[in-house]
């Protein structure tokens, strides 16, 4: 079986002009083995992440069908557009600050989300997996202490795992 030429993406946006990158990988495929997201971009974006201010610049750089039904702002962060209308995010300054971003990506971990979805894959994505795994013992904490369904139930630690790809609607005892 031959693999598909790789595909070349150069974004234009404001924080990465002229940036290229490969897509080596199909759309949605081929994950590493213990990369096992529950929403796609396009889920996250229509039920409400990063109170909607996140990717209103790059929306050339993904495919028109993510953007259909997001809830964007592209004035400033509303958390009232977040799935659970609660904050859940940390700046970017935070996240630079703690040394969480990559240069290829610097919009943080959904960015390079976004673009692992897409097929792209860097010498990133280790460390990038390791800490969307790290998620996990919050979704341990909201399904052993919240009913299933609740979503008044910690919302602000529902929202955090929405935006780490984690189906936090589905949580629950």
């Amino acid at each position: 079986m031959t693999r598909a030429r790789p595909r070349t993406v150069v974004v234009h946006d404001l924080m990465q002009p002229g940036y290229r990158y490969e897509l080596t990988e199909p759309a949605g495929r081929n994950f590493h083995p213990e990369f096992r997201p529950q929403l796609t971009p396009a889920e996250m974006l229509s039920l409400g992440v990063f109170g909607g201010k996140y990717m209103t610049d790059c929306r050339a750089e993904f495919p028109a069908s993510w953007f259909r039904h997001a809830k964007l702002c592209a004035e400033r962060h509303d958390p009232r557009l977040n799935f659970f209308g609660v904050n859940a995010s940390q700046s970017l300054a935070e996240w630079r600050r703690k040394g969480w971003i990559y240069h290829e990506d610097p919009r943080g971990w959904f960015q390079w989300y976004c673009r692992y979805y897409m097929g792209r894959r860097c010498p990133d994505d280790e460390r990038q997996i390791r800490r969307w795994r790290a998620m996990e013992r919050h979704a341990s904490q909201v399904r052993n202490g919240c009913r299933r369904g609740d979503f008044s139930c910690r919302r602000r630690q529902r929202q955090a795992l929405l935006h780490w790809a984690y189906d936090a609607r589905a949580l629950g005892r």
